[in-house]
């Protein structure tokens, strides 16, 4: 062998090293596995094909392309190639249907690319018209397969004036296959850890109450970047007393060991409220004498409130803060102001300090916000920006039914929020119900 030679074979291995590298790089640079096998598609042509196509099967075994790519956009038809194929046949005879069962990565040749009309199944048919349509000479198909499951098939063609594709561009395809194949992986996984997170958080979430005069209403909405469920809680429930308590909470964390230290904080709170009956200061220093007993590396943001009407119609809230944001006041007018009395520190910092509570008169038809910092954070803001935000949200709603107000306070308040988010409301009646 020639230096020339030589210096060829280096480069075609080099040029399949990069190859192999841009592709790892594409699959993994984003959970969505459509864009993902697009940009792949976009760096095999013309490097590799002159096109390229993707195959994915659903979670149902139905296959759907994806994305289908040509060195020459203009060849593409205006409605794409991409959508919803032919189920699998039971006996396979096409290429791509025995590579979505696992056979692969085929060779085709023009000899085995017959017309679309000698099709043996409507799914060969699709795929021989797709070779029909881009002038194919040469392609190979092959497996998209991870963790012994396939999950689809890649297809790439070269026209005529190309050199064929042969045997020894099999092993490079299968390489190829298996990136693309983890990447896809990959993305299913999370999907699946989100959907079970969400679940799991969704789950450990109460039912309001919904007797007397008062209406409430709550939202929990997952974070809209990430797969880990988090600690960020709501209840209310009614006390012995008559008191209708409303809380809010946040543990520190994102991750299963928060989600269980929220739900067992908030038992326990349920416990101590319904057993003891007092203000709301004395209830958050016993949770947090249980929580430090129990959960000493941990902590905890809490609101905790009581809700009571008196004798002649009027509504006070009583209510206490272990660090949480401050609950927001949405008159029926549309004035706004946050409540920032009983505040004292965290859950789990020190439970020997006192806590305090304050008293608020809530005024007919006005709505009480309690809510999580995803609500009013946003990374490289100031927290005030978000706060001033959240009141002129409130404002705008302040006569809307209190789903509407949840629904569109979370529309407009948390696009791409990085974090949980959970709302809570309540709302006093109007004059005319309150006098018995």
């Amino acid at each position: 062998m020639d230096d020339f030679e030589v210096d060829e074979v280096v480069q075609r291995a080099l040029d399949r090293l990069t190859l192999l590298a841009e592709t790892t790089t594409a699959m993994t640079s984003t959970l969505d596995s459509y864009a993902a096998v697009r940009r792949v598609c976009r760096i095999l042509v013309p490097q590799l094909a002159d096109w390229c196509a993707v195959d994915l099967l659903d979670e149902d075994g139905h296959p759907r392309r994806v994305s289908v790519v040509h060195r020459d956009p203009g060849i593409l038809p205006v409605g794409g190639l991409t959508g919803v194929l032919p189920d699998v046949p039971e006996d396979p005879v096409g290429p791509l249907s025995r590579a979505l069962i696992g056979a692969g990565p085929l060779l085709l040749t023009a000899a085995d690319i017959p017309s679309p009309g000698k099709a043996a199944d409507p799914l060969h048919a699709c795929q021989l018209e797709l070779f029909d349509q881009l002038g194919t000479h040469t392609a190979v198909v092959a497996p998209v397969r991870a963790r012994r499951q396939v999950l689809g098939a890649l297809t790439i063609g070269r026209s005529a004036d190309r050199a064929p594709f042969t045997c020894d561009d099999l092993a490079m395809v299968e390489d190829l296959t298996h990136r693309i194949a983890l990447g896809v992986d990959n993305a299913r996984l999370h999907r699946e850890t989100q959907h079970i997170a969400e679940r799991l958080q969704r789950s450990l979430l109460p039912t309001l109450p919904q007797t007397g005069p008062l209406q409430m209403a709550a939202r929990y909405a997952p974070a809209a970047v990430t797969a880990e469920v988090g600690g960020d809680w709501y209840d209310s429930f009614p006390l012995p007393n008559g008191s209708t308590t409303m809380i809010m909470g946040d543990v520190t964390g994102h991750d299963l060991r928060a989600a269980i230290t929220m739900s067992q904080l908030r038992n326990m709170l349920r416990g101590i409220g319904c057993d003891r009956q007092e203000p709301p200061g004395k209830i958050l220093h016993r949770l947090d004498l249980a929580h430090n007993a129990l959960y000493p590396q941990a902590t905890a943001t809490c609101l905790y409130a009581l809700l009571n009407e008196d004798d002649g119609g009027d509504w006070t809230m009583a209510y206490s803060s272990a660090g949480h944001p401050p609950p927001l006041l949405v008159t029926h007018e549309g004035d706004t102001r946050y409540l920032k009395g009983g505040r004292g520190v965290l859950l789990g910092v020190d439970p020997t300090l006192p806590r305090h509570h304050a008293t608020e008169t809530l005024p007919a038809r006005s709505t009480v916000l309690m809510y999580t910092d995803g609500l009013i954070e946003r990374r490289g803001e100031d927290l005030h920006h978000g706060m001033t935000r959240l009141r002129q949200h409130a404002a705008a709603l302040a006569r809307e039914n209190l789903d509407t107000f949840c629904d569109e306070l979370l529309a407009g308040m948390a696009a791409d929020h990085a974090d949980d988010i959970a709302l809570l409301v309540a709302r006093t009646p109007a004059p005319s119900q309150q006098f018995k």
